[in-house]
């Protein structure tokens, strides 16, 4: 099964240049001698019609005229000839290109035209391209410099890809004296066809990359963004730097608690939840690609610092703090170590003063000590160029202790001259080194940022939670009625109904439309009340001081009613006026004033925020933010991240909020988002909650129509676990066999599914001799995406436990019309139908997910498998490229 399509862009045996020219300022020509120059060791054409020659090489005026087998078509004509040039790659075979030249989408509509005829020819002819406008593509290893940059950086495991040709050039420039490597450069620029996800795909399964850097400007598909950005995640390191994060950005419609949460608080929580590092600046990005080149993780939070003078191990410790990190506590074991190795007057603490006369052996005697002390995840050595001081000779006895070392080993040797050849072993050893300690600390924080979204990146929630399941069609009906009067704003009555259809508790609400009624309703609901006006037509009540809080007498209820709608007709004579609602006043003892808000982000789509609540709201903006699906897991990560957490424990004789309460309606709120694509906007402020209840007191809802076609979860840029695909059967000896998509937490049943099999079944499985799957694949296989691909288990009880006894799966093919498919069944379960129900429930999911087509590569020699496939009315065609092969094929 190909997990990737555009292995001929990174690893092209030939190339053929469109536009190479002996004019040295044309693009095409600066390419034609840079693949020359970066010592590119395949065949290198050039394709001009205009010359016969370019820098002593023949040139060709088509590939019919070449008649050669191309793997890259590199493209620098004017963009009008693109796509017929695409055309002809086609009935050559090439199938990826990179395609430099300008005047496409940026040029209006006219360059748009042309972009979507080019388009067409790449999918038309499956051809993968990269561009147009762009810088082009550089894979140090293979010599490959098929663009306009000029030199090819040092080889490394570094990869970066970029949306600015002109920040990688940038950032190659800045990598050499920092002797960072590159396993791959890649410029998208306008990415009319492949785009971060299609190159995070590749890179996540590239060996020669173990850490990928992503300059980003903007996202276009969310899904496919967050798709393959959490896939390669999932594998090695991501750091990403975002630009354009200050002014706020392009708003989307939001809540009124959303609308001062800007582009870059959410894309903070996307990062977050794919489980990457977002920094700042492209200092920080070198930095982060330091730490995580050594390949060594930090087991939690606690670092310990070594220095040799008191002021550079406080501004270390200073900002280590305020980035959230832990300065370890040492052991008696460690403690007596470091008594015995140095001198009388050492700081006895963290930060570790070893004394400004330090000779190199106090360096290794205290960083062995750290090393080895259970309560250190992480060191960070500080060297000052005092008068006794050797740099060098403290460096190499780091560079010895690290090369030990599980724990990151970071260092900062502070100055320039005195210190340049010191700081150059570092680096050449593989060592983490920083001009300053705030620097430093905040290469760790990059480690323990790491460790922390990984942790979100494992969640897999699913839509519903299976406690007291929500009226999910009772809301809708709700919603749709609002709809179908023209309004887009719930009213008070509606709002409520919502969030009481999906169990989260509110206070009762009665609406009145005389100061009679208010009376009756009071009275019955009992003093003291809140009045509020009721309109379809107010997004916020408060635009009207159409709220009256405290009101503990019957002639203040009759009064109040009557300022209240007055008021609101004045100042909103538009406005529907529906009455006033009348609900109990809450008793605001032991209380907290909690908000949960909802908006939609016109990237990334629904958004939920957390944070203090009440009138107050806007001037805190304590808030923290999660995307949809939620579990507790996230949800107690987003609680925690808020200062209002920190008034939740018991303070003041105030009993200790509960918090359990409190989390289930932040599930209940991820539910209704999932659920309900309708909802773009929601505000619940206040939310009470004391040590007995967590209770809406007041409830703000904005919906719209969904887009046509929309697929079940399409509004969402997460998809949830796919629960609603579980299914049970009976096999034909009386076992119950329960079909599943796969989880997280399958691994280790995959793996052992995988290892059980017989050599045939795994060769007929993965067309190659393997024993088990590698750490890489059992990701791969187990942490998957549910939008673009799917994996369906087979699962029975066997001798008291869950047994894997067999696997289908699919993948999206480019374009999204078609995906391919793969098929597995235990040896020791065959002849029971496994196989064909898998294979029925993998299709009819493809089917739902809109692909139209289902292929597949099945060897000649597995005759059962051709019997399956043949049996669900698979086409059966031979491969014309290899005869072992043959290719099957279903329209949906």
């Amino acid at each position: 099964m190909r997990l990737t399509d555009i292995d001929q862009l990174f690893t092209p045996s030939a190339v053929a240049v469109f536009g190479a020219s002996e004019n040295e300022g044309s693009i095409g020509g600066m390419v034609f001698r840079n693949l020359f120059a970066g010592g590119f060791k395949g065949a290198c054409y050039a394709i001009n019609p205009k010359y016969d020659q370019v820098d002593g090489r023949p040139c060709y005026p088509s590939l019919s005229a070449l008649d050669k087998q191309v793997d890259l078509a590199v493209i620098a004509t004017p963009a009008k000839s693109v796509p017929g040039i695409l055309d002809q790659c086609g009935s050559y075979g090439v199938k990826a290109a990179v395609v430099h030249s300008a005047g496409f989408g940026e040029h209006g509509e006219r360059g748009i035209a042309i972009q979507e005829k080019m388009v067409e020819a790449a999918r038309r002819n499956r051809i993968r391209v990269l561009g147009p406008n762009c810088l082009g593509v550089m894979r140090p290893q293979h010599g490959l410099n098929a663009s306009v940059g000029k030199d090819l950086p040092r080889r490394g495991n570094v990869a970066l890809v970029s949306q600015s040709g002109a920040i990688c050039t940038a950032i190659i420039d800045w990598s050499e004296p920092r002797r960072v490597g590159f396993s791959a450069i890649v410029s998208l620029g306008a990415a009319a066809d492949l785009d971060f996800g299609d190159v995070l795909d590749y890179l996540a399964l590239d060996t020669q990359t173990q850490c990928i850097l992503l300059y980003v400007e903007g996202v276009r598909n969310a899904r496919h963004f967050m798709s393959g950005l959490r896939a390669a995640a999932r594998l090695k390191p991501v750091i990403v730097v975002k630009a354009g994060r200050q002014p706020a950005g392009t708003r989307a419609i939001k809540s009124h608690t959303g609308g001062f949460v800007g582009s870059a608080d959410v894309f903070r929580a996307v990062t977050d939840r794919a489980g990457v590092v977002q920094v700042t600046n492209l200092d920080q990005l070198f930095a982060a690609a330091q730490v995580f080149g050594t390949r060594r993780r930090l087991g939690g939070d606690r670092i310990a610092i070594i220095t040799n003078g008191g002021g550079p191990g406080v501004l270390a410790a200073d900002r280590a703090v305020e980035l959230g990190l832990t300065l370890a506590q040492f052991g008696d074991e460690t403690r007596q170590k470091l008594e015995k190795a140095l001198p009388d007057y050492w700081s006895h603490g963290n930060p570790i003063d070893i004394i400004g006369d330090a000779p190199p052996e106090r360096y290794r005697l205290a960083l062995d000590a750290c090393i080895a002390d259970s309560e250190v995840d992480g060191v960070l050595c500080i060297l000052a160029p005092l008068v006794f001081v050797d740099p060098v000779a403290a460096a190499r006895e780091v560079v010895e202790a690290a090369k030990g070392s599980r724990k990151p080993v970071l260092a900062c040797w502070m100055g320039s001259n005195q210190v340049a050849e010191a700081q150059a072993l570092l680096s050449e050893n593989n060592v983490p080194n920083f001009d300053n300690p705030e620097a430093a600390a905040e290469a760790f924080s990059f480690l323990a940022a790491h460790e922390r979204n990984q942790k979100l990146l494992m969640q897999s929630p699913a839509p519903l939670s299976y406690e007291d399941p929500p009226d999910v069609e009772g809301a809708r009906l709700i919603i749709e009625g609002v709809m179908a009067e023209g309004r887009k704003v719930l009213g008070t009555v509606e709002a409520r109904a919502i969030l009481s259809a999906f169990r989260i508790p509110t206070m009762q609400a009665i609406l009145t439309r005389t100061p009679n009624e208010a009376l009756m309703a009071a009275e019955a609901l009992g003093f003291p009340v809140v009045m509020k006006i009721n309109s379809p037509d107010l997004e916020h009540k408060s635009d009207v001081d159409g709220v009256k809080l405290n009101i503990d007498d019957a002639q203040s209820v009759r009064r109040t009613f009557s300022e209240i709608l007055e008021r609101a007709k004045r100042l909103r004579p538009d406005a529907r006026m529906e009455g006033i609602t009348v609900e109990h006043m809450v008793s605001t003892r032991a209380a907290r004033e909690l908000m949960i808000g909802v908006f939609r982000d016109k990237i990334f789509g629904p958004v939920i925020s957390f944070g203090s609540g009440g009138t107050k709201v806007e001037v805190l903006q304590d808030l923290a933010l999660g995307l949809p699906p939620l579990n507790a897991f996230i949800i107690q990560t987003m609680i925690d991240h808020t200062r209002i957490a920190r008034l939740m424990g018991a303070f003041q004789h105030m009993p200790p909020m509960n918090r359990v309460a409190l989390a289930r309606i932040l599930q209940r709120v991820s539910e209704m988002v999932c659920e309900l694509p309708e909802i773009i906007a929601m505000d619940i402020n206040p939310l009470i909650g004391n040590d007995k209840e967590v209770i809406a007191v007041d409830a703000s809802i904005k919906v719209e129509y969904r887009p046509p076609q929309q697929p079940t979860y399409g509004h969402m840029a997460i998809h949830p676990y796919p629960s609603h695909l579980i299914e049970r059967v009976q096999l034909p000896d009386g076992k119950d066999l329960v079909i599943r998509p796969i989880r997280p937490e399958d691994a280790e049943m995959e793996q052992l599914f995988v290892r059980s099999l017989s050599e045939q079944t795994k060769y007929f499985r993965f067309m190659q001799a393997i024993k088990e799957l590698t750490p890489e694949m059992l990701v791969r296989f187990t942490q998957i995406d549910y939008d673009r691909e799917m994996a369906l288990i087979g699962v029975v009880e066997h001798e008291g436990a869950d047994v894997e006894v067999g696997v289908a799966r699919y993948m999206s093919r480019p374009g999204g019309e078609a995906c391919e498919f793969a098929i597995v069944v235990s040896d020791t379960w065959k002849n029971l139908g496994i196989g064909a129900r898998l294979m029925r429930s993998l299709m009819q999911n493809a089917r739902l997910r809109g692909f139209r087509l289902m292929e597949g590569e099945v060897l000649t020699a597995n005759t059962r498998m051709l019997a399956l496939v043949k049996s669900l009315g698979f086409r059966i065609e031979s491969d014309p490229q290899d005869m072992a092969v043959k290719l099957v094929t279903k329209v949906l």
